[in-house]
This record gives structure tokens, C-alpha cells and sequence, in this order.
């Protein structure tokens, strides 16, 4: 994945920075060995990283793993070498990396500044125990060009000691024995065959290196790091990289010493620090700030629900349980407009209420939370007030853009019994019903909630990852968006954007892609103009059966491509498999972005596949032809946690060939969606996300369309439901 460009950017370090603290500052985890996300947070018994934004010492790697679920930026420089990483500790055992780095004076004839990318995974054998050390395997820049091409295996075991000053302190030790580059100095053999091939990617890059992996020369290494309290730690190593091509062959620095020593602070629970002395000849830095979703950077404050009111002992008052009340014409109505304003206060909108002398149906959707519980429980809190006391059996209809999504059926008496009862959601839960809910309203439908115009102004940024001139460029602007609802399921939306300053235009790298070029034109989309339509569309959503959800969307799908899309979803809402169907016929727009088109048109589509795993894992596949004309399925796994994050991972592979494709060789990713109640710590459904490949081509495309219908329906399903469960009280 090279970049042969006579001049590049100056070093990366500063921006990279840029990078890190943009992504945001949060909550760690304790010692990887022992860490659950319920686990109280103890600085001084966590990992800290090494160089590669991983744990370990200066420049080696360590066995332990970070806290589930964990996301870390880290940067690093020394010897002119800058190193921004992306980790995710995807599961208690398993991490993946993605990494960018920046080397001055690799090839001096050729450009100043070497960019190249990599990916990291590691795998925790053994959890820490009394008498037994965690044991990590890890895979260094697996694929790719093989600069930093290495493996390992390594032990750490951690002991209490007391701490200068306050807090915890504790030392830690580690050992491995390391290949590739990690078996570079100080070998003591090769104990799986000598024959390590040398990695040649040629022009592309992004391909395995399987028959590297574990051969050739290994080596020690080892390396100890005392906690001294909760802010103050030192390490010192012993490295197995010699530094070959950076000290030997290319002098980009002088190597003298196999010793490392380091000294980190913890700035705060969230970022930490650190200044060091490597190899005998050369000063660096590092600084690492780390997210744990489980941990909100705000606490979340709701508003305190209204209580359960309770109903008279029928013993005592049977005339407050006379059912005369049902036979009244008007009651339907009288109940729906107390209703409707007790849930407003909620957040909440009424879209019909079917009420019986013993039942209730409610119907509603849900505005502020992004916890269809919290939006549950406070819908049935809102029925115990307003209805009669005859009326035991509530149901509630979660909707989604008129999309009916799921039944929740609760009893009235059990919402008075358990509210300040011990462990009440989980009893709360165990009574609960859920069920498929009719696409057909009945009973009192809302008149006043259509049609409906909404509309905000709000700024924007936009990114562009690595270009070798400079490795992140950003658009800055104003967003007006709109929406017109004329009727249950219709919906006309657009977004005009002005761009008031930036420089992704600026980039002068126009697509040399031999594929039809659906992508790699989006240099010469931002300089089409600074006022442009993002996107322009009708849409109508329904639900086509009990178990089937519909869309027909036309008009300006997205930035680059306007035409027609079509998709049917079947997803019974207490099922954990998906499957879905989308049709699309669109034509490439004129790059000012206005009302025009280019000539180039193409039909695309897909069959997808969804399955929810247990803790908050969803696969999806989705086969089909992408927007190049190319054919083949793209894989994704993404993990949902609790509170609104997501977490995922995806690759593409096609019919188009790895030369054809050009560098990287096949479409992959990472995808990062933050909820803003997390930063904000009030209710909010808003959200960012952000896509990062490691580069950008043609090749494996998908058109991106507004309103998918799994994520949609999917929030309000029974295991979604489930997940969140324990906010039904909040």
C-alpha cells in the first residue's frame, strides 16, 4: 500500500493528534485479565500501550487485553516516525488494529514522508489467574506491504505492590518470543522452519501473508512496568527488533542500544501521556485516549418518570371497576387526548389508542430515547394514569415512520406490584409478552399529526482519510434539512449544504481507476461547487404482512447517484434472522451536486441476510452487484452495545480483480456509531458515525440509501427490546 509520491506531507505527528483528540476522550476498563464491563474502574490495574496503540511496554507488546468492548486512539512518534492506531477489543479475548504511520526519509529519492497502513489481531490464550500468567498470540501488519510484518507469542504476570503516594500501584512482568520483524535481533533459532518468504504485495496491497506467519528467526523479548500510583508509571524493555531497514539500510536512525526505557502520566481517567528514551539513540512520545462504551463521558440524566398510580382495592371500591364508561362513544377520544399530552412530556407521540372495557392498545413513537424500554415504560406509566381502573391488559405498538414494529403486552397489576419491587425489570421482563403487531391502525387515530413539516439548521463536517499530501482533510460547513409528511408512511426529506471553508477540494489526486469511476471522483465532487444538495427524495414505508416491511425511495440518494431504490425485508420481530431484497436503478450525478446528471446509469442491487448473535453481535451478508458493475457479497459483523454504540468491521470481495481493484486490493472498513446522549448525558436518538477505509476505490461500492429498513425495524424487536430491558423503570 505505497504512496510513490515525490513530495509529501511534513511529519504526521501533528496532525495525527488532530486525529486522536477529535475522536474524543472517555472511559477505559481495569486489568484486561479480570475486566467485565460492570468492573469498577482502577487506573493502576489496566494495560497501558506500547507504540502500536496495543498493550505492552515501549515497543513490545505485553499479554493482556483491554477492557471488553474497548475503542483506543493512540498516537506515537520517535525517529521520525509517527504511528496513529485505531484498536477495538472486539470481545474479551480478541483485538484487531488498524494502524497509519508516517516515516521521514524512507526513500528520500522518492518522497519525503512513507505512508503506508496495517492491521493487527490478537488473540488472548490464557486470562491471568494466581498462579498462572495471561498468554497473548498476536498477527503485526498481517496484511499489507510487511513493514512492521511480525508475530508473537507473550506471558505477563502482575503483581500488587504498594503505591507511592496515592492510589494502587503494581508491577508488572512479560516475556515472548517474537518473529518477523519481532525476531529480528537477538535470535535463538527458528523452532517452526527457517524459510520465511520474503512478502512481495506488488502494487496493490491488502493481501495475506499466511506463509510468513511463525517462520524464520525468533527472538526474545521481555520487558517490566511499575504502576507506581494511580497517575505515575515507568517501563523499561528489552526488544527483539533490530530496526533492520530503518537503522542498517535506508539510516533513518542509529540503533545502538536493544534497551527501551519510558515514563507515562495519566492526564485523566481518560488520556494518558507518555515520554521516552529507545534504542539508545532516540527521544519519543506517545498519547493514548481510550473509549469504553459501557462508561458514558457524561452520565445519562432522565427526567424522573411519572409513578404508577395505583388503582383502589376493588374489594373496597367495585364501583371504580363499573366498565359503563366503554359504552360511551366519546371515550376513545376523551382518553386519546389525555393521553397524547402526557406523553408528549415523554418525548413521546400518540398515533392511536384502542381501548376496550379490560384492554388497551397504544400505539406511539418514540422521539427522544434511544432505548425503546426507557420509551415503553414510560408509555404504560402514562396508561396507568389516564385509563379507567377497569382496563388491566395494556398493549403497546412501538412505531417507526408508521412502521408498526413489535406488540409489548404488560399487566396493569404487575406494573403496580413491581415498581419498587427488588430486581423489578428482570421480574418485569419474566410477565411481559411480546408479539407481532397488525399493520393496520384502529381504534382513535391521531387527526392533528398529519401532515407534519420538520426542518433544521445545523453545521457539518466532513472528512477525507489518507491522502499521502496530507493524511486527513475536512470540509466545514451549514446543513439545512427538511421534511414534509403528508400521510402515515410518506415522506418527502432533503439536505442543502454549504460549504464554508475546507480542503478536500484542494486535493490534487484525480482517480486513475480503471473501473467506472463511482467513487474515486469524489475530489471532483467537492469541487463542484459550495452549495450542493447532500440528498433530494420521496419515500413511502409500509408494512406489506405481519412479518414484512416495504420501501419504494426516488429522487438524490446520496451525494454521488439519484434513481430509484426498492427493498422488502422479512423480520418477524422475534427472530433473530433477517432477510431482505433491495432493487435499485440510479444514474451518476453532475458533480456540482445540483439537479443534473452524468451519462453513466446502472442497475444494482442485493439479497442480505441479518443474524443477531447473543451480546449484541449482528452478521450480515449482503450478495449482489455493486455500483462498478462488479458482482460479489460483502461481510459484516458489527457489535451493539446497550447504550446506542456500534462497533463493526466489513470487507468486500468481488469479481474485480486485486490488479484491477488497484491498491488495497478489496474494499474494507471499520464503522464507529456514537450516540450524542453519550457526550451529552441527555436523552437524545441523534448519532455519529464514521466510516474509515483504508482507502477508497471503485470496486465493491454499494449505493448508499436513505432509511435502510433493518435498522428501522430492528431497535424495536423483542431481543433489542430485551437487550435494554433494565431502563423499563427509568
Amino acid at each position: 500500500m505505497r504512496h510513490p509520491r515525490k513530495k509529501s506531507s511534513k511529519v504526521l505527528k501533528t496532525v495525527a493528534l488532530g486525529v486522536a483528540v477529535g475522536s474524543g476522550v472517555a472511559l477505559f476498563g481495569v486489568r484486561a485479565n479480570e475486566a467485565t464491563s460492570s468492573d469498577p474502574v482502577v487506573v493502576s490495574q489496566r494495560p497501558s500501550l506500547n507504540f502500536y496503540g496495543l498493550p505492552g511496554g515501549v515497543d513490545m507488546p505485553s499479554a493482556y487485553a483491554m477492557a471488553d468492548g474497548t475503542f483506543v486512539t493512540s498516537v506515537s512518534h520517535f525517529a521520525g516516525t509517527t504511528r496513529t492506531t485505531f484498536s477495538f477489543q472486539a470481545t474479551p479475548r480478541i483485538s484487531a488494529s488498524f494502524r497509519y504511520i508516517g516515516i521521514q526519509d524512507w526513500n528520500s529519492e522518492s518522497f519525503d514522508t512513507y505512508r503506508d497502513r496495517s492491521f493487527d489481531v490478537r488473540f488472548l490464550l490464557n486470562k491471568e489467574s494466581r498462579l498462572w500468567p495471561a498468554v497473548t498470540v498476536g498477527l503485526q501488519d498481517f496484511a499489507g506491504t510487511g513493514i512492521y510484518a511480525g508475530e508473537y507469542v507473550v506471558a505477563s504476570k502482575s503483581f500488587d505492590v504498594p503505591a507511592i503516594g496515592q492510589g494502587n500501584g503494581a508491577l508488572r512482568v512479560s516475556a515472548g518470543l517474537g518473529w518477523g520483524r519481532l525476531g529480528s535481533s537477538g535470535s535463538i533459532g527458528s523452532p517452526f522452519g527457517s524459510d520465511r518468504p520474503v512478502f512481495s504485495p506488488g502494487d496493490t496491497g491488502g493481501e495475506l501473508s499466511a506463509d510468513q506467519w511463525f517462520r524464520g528467526p525468533a527472538a526474545p523479548f521481555a520487558g517490566v512496568e511499575w504502576q507506581v500510583n494511580d497517575k505515575f508509571g515507568l517501563k523499561v524493555e528489552y526488544s527483539s527488533d533490530a530496526y533492520e531497514q530503518e537503522s542498517e539500510i535506508r539510516d533513518v536512525f542509529s540503533r545502538s542500544s536493544r534497551f527501551n526505557f519510558g515514563a507515562e502520566y495519566q492526564v485523566s481517567r481518560e488520556l494518558r501521556l507518555g515520554a521516552y528514551y529507545l534504542y539508545g539513540s532516540e527521544f519519543g512520545i506517545s498519547a493514548q485516549i481510550q473509549l469504553n462504551p459501557h462508561e458514558s463521558l457524561t452520565p445519562l440524566r432522565v427526567s424522573a418518570p411519572s409513578p404508577i398510580i395505583q388503582r383502589p382495592s376493588r374489594a373496597i371500591n367495585p364501583q371504580a371497576y363499573d366498565t359503563g364508561w366503554a359504552t360511551a362513544t366519546t371515550a376513545p377520544i376523551v382518553l386519546r387526548d389525555a393521553l397524547a399530552q402526557m406523553l408528549e412530556k415523554d418525548g413521546l407521540v400518540l398515533i392511536s389508542l384502542s381501548v376496550s372495557a379490560s384492554e388497551a392498545e397504544l400505539r406511539f413513537q418514540n422521539k427522544r430515547y434511544n432505548s425503546m424500554s426507557i420509551a415503553i415504560g414510560r408509555a404504560a406509566r402514562a396508561l396507568a394514569q389516564a385509563m379507567p381502573p377497569s382496563v388491566e391488559t395494556f398493549r403497546l405498538v412501538p412505531m417507526a415512520d408508521s412502521l408498526a414494529l413489535s406488540s409489548v403486552t404488560l399487566r396493569r397489576s404487575d406494573l403496580e406490584q413491581l415498581e419498587y419491587a427488588p430486581d423489578s425489570h428482570d421480574a418485569l421482563l419474566a410477565r411481559a409478552g411480546f408479539g407481532e403487531a397488525s399493520p393496520e391502525l384502529a381504534g382513535a387515530v391521531q387527526s392533528d399529526i398529519f401532515p407534519a413539516t420538520h426542518w433544521s439548521l445545523s453545521p457539518y463536517l466532513a472528512l477525507s482519510y489518507f491522502d499521502p499530501d496530507r493524511p486527513v482533510r475536512a470540509d466545514v460547513g451549514l446543513s439545512l434539512q427538511g421534511s414534509y409528511e403528508p400521510a402515515p408512511g410518506w415522506k418527502v426529506a432533503g439536505a442543502l449544504r454549504h460549504r464554508l471553508a475546507g480542503n478536500i477540494g484542494d486535493s490534487d489526486r484525480l482517480s486513475n481507476s480503471v473501473l467506472p469511476r463511482v467513487r474515486t471522483d469524489a475530489v471532483l465532487y467537492a469541487q463542484g461547487g459550495d452549495t450542493y444538495i447532500e440528498e433530494l427524495y420521496a419515500q413511502r414505508q409500509w408494512k406489506a404482512a405481519p412479518d414484512v416491511y416495504a420501501r419504494v425511495t426516488a429522487g438524490y440518494l446520496e451525494s454521488m447517484f439519484g434513481g430509484v431504490s426498492a427493498e422488502v425485508l422479512w423480520k418477524p420481530q422475534d427472530s433473530r434472522l433477517a432477510l431482505g431484497v433491495e432493487a435499485n436503478y440510479v444514474k451518476k450525478r453532475d458533480y456540482d451536486r445540483l439537479f443534473g446528471f452524468q451519462d453513466y446509469d446502472v442497475a444494482t442491487g442485493h439479497l442480505s441476510a441479518y443474524y443477531e448473535f447473543n451480546n449484541g453481535y449482528i452478521g450480515q451478508i449482503d450478495a449482489g452487484r455493486y455500483l462498478a458493475g462488479d458482482v460479489g457479497a460483502t461481510v459484516t459483523l458489527t457489535r451493539v452495545f446497550s447504550n446506542g454504540w456500534q462497533v463493526g468491521g466489513f470487507f468486500t470481495l468481488t469479481d474485480v480483480s486485486a490488479e484491477d481493484f488497484g491498491e488495497g486490493s478489496f474494499d474494507k472498513g471499520i464503522s464507529v456509531t456514537i450516540p450524542v446522549n453519550w457526550f451529552l448525558g441527555r436523552p437524545s436518538q441523534k448519532t455519529i458515525t464514521e466510516t474509515v477505509r483504508p482507502i477508497q476505490r471503485d470496486g465493491g461500492a454499494r449505493l448508499v440509501v436513505p432509511s435502510r429498513l433493518y435498522e428501522e425495524v430492528r431497535g424495536g424487536h423483542q431481543r433489542a427490546v430485551q437487550d435494554q430491558w433494565s431502563r423499563v423503570w427509568d
